[in-house]
């Protein structure tokens, strides 16, 4: 009887998962009826309308500060970077919450409920006239927002922030999980996955900074707000709808605490060497690992400090076995390559902020009868995006891949180097364009009119956003998929956040930089770079600047990048054809899932001590 139950129950070993991916109810998925393409369709809608919304109020959040709330250029545009920061570093907070406790489909659930009231609360806030100061046509001596009136705001933004900040890691990590890496097909398509989540966010981004922000402009904040509400509320229906095809990778435990378990014993073991052979660390058999929905990683020759964690000198239970050792080399190994990221995403927020404010000096006509509104021109920035991320995919990378024999093409690392170098030259360009500029200012005699349009087209600004659209395609793709991809499998929630919170400290970092500039250039009574009025300020050094600051860093990422030793695939690890080196049967001990080995014992580290 029990014997023709477990046969009853045996799947096809071709159609179930081999990454040991589970439903809601933790049973075994069939590869076939979920997962793939057909579950990401129901994941992108939500990304889409979430990213319609971050353009909607990212682009033109500047303008609402500075036209109806009335503060100054230099604390509108901190005050944009510090939202923004703090949007990009709360992912750090979902991510652990994801990988320790609800897992990834409950974390988003949880913070799609908060930004969906949050946007609500944000569309009544700047709705309701009573919650800001009388409009100042004129521009000078306006009546500066209350405190109440700024703490609503406020509130409800950073509400937005949380919300917003909390599905990032998991919405694109869930994305990610839908493909099974066992599986050719589903590999191949994985490798183009994030080439195409990036398309979707630049499009609903792109969308943003036209129909929304032409709304903002012409109708009201409101309106636009209550249709990002509506749009986020019903995509979240659509996404809810995709529960019978959507594939689930359990729990695993605190990332943070294997890690801080292996520095902790590593300390302990401080003096002891590390010998160059791995016969005296400690393993366990790659089945254990498997059975808690974990791979065992064989261990590497980098960061050695680290091995003294495992080292078995004693029977002590706290010693850590080797795949957590590697796990959190993965995890420190891309450190350096995080820091090397911050200073090149500045440039983004500065585009979000100056750029957007530049633009408002310019002649912003179409025809003789329609007005671009300022936060437009962000779209450029993101139809460059586009079209950059369409070539890469659709042209670049057959033929890099004929030369490399990457899949990708290229790898992430040199994807982001090349961002870089592009980045450099947009803001030379840049500067090129703003010192035109104020040669115009200065000949019509407009300095000391910061509401003086400059009879100069805003689509002069096209060459800095088209190249600057380029750099970030290949800069921030190259970023989420570096930081995915080489996270261990069981931490890859806290890789995607590493993704997140370099844009976030580079916000951070971009308002201490702002505001650092605009006070040491001022002092001793001088004219600072960085002025309310654009038509005085001087831009076009405070770019020059950035350049120079972008060059440096290069040198510094071509250095770490030159020491970065690339992760092992899993299925390297269990041989060429993982397909015929593995078997999955559900076993008579509820619904874990274990590999069986057909063609003997795998071996990772073969003189590892382990217990099989």
């Amino acid at each position: 009887m029990v014997s023709n139950e477990r046969t009853a129950m045996k799947p096809e070993k071709e159609n179930i998962a081999l990454d040991g991916s589970v439903d809601l109810q933790g049973r075994p998925v069939s590869r076939s009826k979920t997962g793939g393409l057909k579950a990401c369709s129901f994941i992108v809608g939500y990304e889409f309308c979430e990213r319609l919304a971050y353009g909607g109020i990212w682009a033109n959040l500047v303008i609402y500060l500075t036209t109806k709330l009335h503060e100054g250029t230099v604390s509108a545009s901190t005050n944009v970077t510090t939202w923004t920061g703090t949007m990009w570093t709360m992912p750090l907070l979902a991510a652990y919450i994801a990988d320790t406790h609800w897992g990834r489909y409950w974390t988003f659930l949880a913070f799609s409920s908060i930004y969906i009231l949050a946007m609500g609360f944000l569309t009544v806030a700047v709705s309701l006239k009573s919650l800001r100061p009388p409009p100042c046509p004129s521009g000078d001596g306006c009546q500066k927002a209350t405190t109440f009136q700024s703490g609503i705001f406020y509130l409800a933004l950073y509400l937005v922030a949380i919300g917003a900040g909390g599905i990032k890691p998991n919405i694109s990590t869930f994305g990610a999980d839908q493909f099974d890496e066992f599986d050719p097909k589903e590999k191949s398509h994985k490798n183009h996955f994030f080439n195409w989540w990036m398309f979707i966010i630049f499009f609903g981004s792109l969308l943003g900074k036209t129909f929304l922000i032409y709304i903002e402009d012409t109708v009201s904040f409101g309106v636009s707000y209550a249709i990002i509400t509506a749009a986020l509320f019903a995509s979240a229906l659509v996404f809810l709808t995709g529960n019978p095809f959507y594939r689930h990778k359990k729990v695993t435990g605190s990332p943070l605490k294997r890690m801080g378990k292996v520095f902790v014993r590593a300390a302990m073991n401080w003096k002891v060497k590390a010998e160059p052979e791995t016969s005296n660390l400690y393993e366990v058999g790659y089945q254990e690992y498997v059975a808690k929905y974990r791979y065992p990683i064989p261990h590497t020759s980098s960061l050695r400090f680290l091995d003294k964690a495992a080292i078995i000198n004693d029977a002590s239970s706290k010693i850590c076995t080797v795949t957590e050792v590697e796990e959190t080399k993965l995890m420190v190994g891309m450190l350096p390559v995080w820091i090397a990221t911050i200073i090149p995403t500045i440039l983004l927020t500065q585009a979000g902020t100056l750029f957007v404010k530049q633009s408002e000096t310019l002649d912003r006509h179409l025809g003789s009868t329609f007005h671009i509104p300022a936060a437009s021109i962000m779209a450029f920035l993101t139809l460059f995006m586009l079209i950059t991320t369409l070539i890469y995919d659709r042209l670049l990378i057959p033929i890099l891949r004929k030369f490399t024999g990457n899949p990708k093409g290229i790898t992430a690392l040199q994807r982001m180097g090349v961002g870089m170098v592009i980045q450099v030259i947009a803001m030379v360009v840049a500067m090129a364009i703003e010192t035109k500029r104020l040669q115009v200012v200065k000949d019509h005699g407009l300095q000391n009119n910061k509401k003086a349009i400059v009879p100069r087209s805003i689509f002069t600004l096209m060459p800095q956003f088209a190249l600057l659209g380029m750099a970030d395609a290949l800069l921030d793709i190259g970023k989420i998929d570096f930081f995915y991809d080489q996270a261990p499998e069981s931490m890859q929630s806290m890789g995607t956040a590493l993704y997140t919170s370099s844009n976030g400290v580079s916000a951070f970092v971009s308002s201490f930089i702002l505001t650092s500039v605009s006070n040491f250039t001022a002092r001793g009574g001088r004219k600072g770079w960085i002025l309310n009025n654009l038509n005085a300020s001087h831009l076009d050094y405070y770019y020059s600047f950035l350049a120079v600051l972008l060059f440096v860093n290069i040198a510094f990422f071509v250095f770490v990048s030159r020491l970065y030793v690339y992760k092992r695939e899993i299925t390297e690890v269990f041989g060429e054809d993982s397909e015929k080196a593995i078997e999955i049967s559900p076993l008579n001990r509820g619904n874990d899932l274990v590999l069986q080995d057909e063609l003997g014992h795998i071996d990772l580290n073969s003189n590892l001590n382990r217990i099989d």
